[in-house]
């Protein structure tokens, strides 16, 4: 059976334009001008018989029919071009695209990286860092760690830690003037704090600490605020002050004693929030993705029966 498809120059560029809802963004994205993205889409509404946007001076919004073809055309774009890569790849090379955040990628997933990599020799890792959710269904990842609430429609869903949140400082600083040796031993130092989006409101932060430990006539807001848990670790590790860190991202350092934990308080991470271990369900079961995700789970299996002996 013949099909009579429009170009793929013309879809690309309707993709564009209906995801940035604008020509001019389409156009600044494929390199050409907004008339000549205007006239593109104008020929492919032409070969459809139907209208794909509504257009006003202001802006542009997408017809129904616009709506049912952007979901049609982003999947078979995605297609295409995992298909393309693949088929170019020299024989044998497998291509894995793997999504963190910035600081579980620094400080869990790289310093292991090389394991997984004696594994699988033959495949290549593509790391893509960003404290964003990646939409599997439109980007090239094949599989992801998130930090959230595990609820994730379509995607197979692997927990990852029980975390535990508790004080860790360089050693030097139990050596300095006012030693860590009681928590209101803290008024002396600088508290190093982490905000970013996803850790939520009920994220275990200095004030709950300080409560849990029954010291008061500290401000539980002063001191060094960092939106990164990796960055907050590192200003740690360099005796700046004094860091709460979370079991999954600290395990490292504690181990070669670039940290130590100055009190033996810890608070346990709100159950609905965590690290996860999402892919598509479609795919969960490609060898390379099937392989990297049990990699992962043997990795924290094991570092948590070291922990135990």
């Amino acid at each position: 059976m013949v099909r009579h498809l429009p170009g793929l120059n013309a879809l690309r560029t309707f993709e564009s334009a209906a995801r940035h809802l604008g020509f001019t963004k389409a156009a600044s994205e494929l390199g050409v001008t907004p008339a000549a993205v205007s006239n593109q889409v104008r020929v492919l509404e032409e070969q459809l018989g139907v209208r794909l946007f509504y257009r006003t001076s202001r802006a542009v919004r997408l017809t129904r029919a616009g709506e049912a073809l952007l979901a049609g055309v982003t999947g078979a774009l995605d297609l295409i071009g995992q298909t393309i890569e693949r088929i170019s790849a020299p024989d044998g090379q497998r291509i894995l695209t793997v999504t963190a955040t910035p600081s579980f990628a620094a400080k869990w997933l790289v310093p292991r990286l090389d394991r997984f990599r004696q594994q699988q020799p033959d495949a290549d890792v593509r790391i893509d860092v960003s404290e964003r959710l990646v939409d599997f269904s439109r980007e090239d990842a094949d599989i992801g760690i998130r930090f959230g609430n595990g609820i994730y429609p379509g995607l197979r869903v692997d927990c990852l830690f029980d975390e535990l949140v508790f004080p860790v400082c360089s050693p030097k600083l139990l050596k300095r003037a006012h030693p860590l040796r009681h928590p209101s031993d803290l008024r002396h130092h600088t508290l190093i704090h982490v905000g970013w989006q996803a850790q939520r409101d009920s994220w275990p932060d200095w004030r709950l600490w300080l409560l849990a430990a029954g010291v008061d006539g500290i401000d539980p807001t002063r001191g060094i605020h960092f939106s990164q848990t990796a960055l907050a670790i590192q200003a740690a590790i360099d005796g700046q002050g004094i860091a709460l860190g979370n079991t999954s991202l600290v395990g490292d350092d504690l181990a070669a004693r670039r940290l130590v934990r100055p009190f033996e308080l810890s608070l346990k991470g709100p159950s609905s929030f965590a690290y996860y271990l999402v892919s598509p369900k479609a795919t969960a079961d490609q060898p390379l993705v099937k392989a990297f995700r049990e990699w992962v789970l043997r990795e924290i299996s094991e570092a948590g029966k070291r922990r135990r002996h």
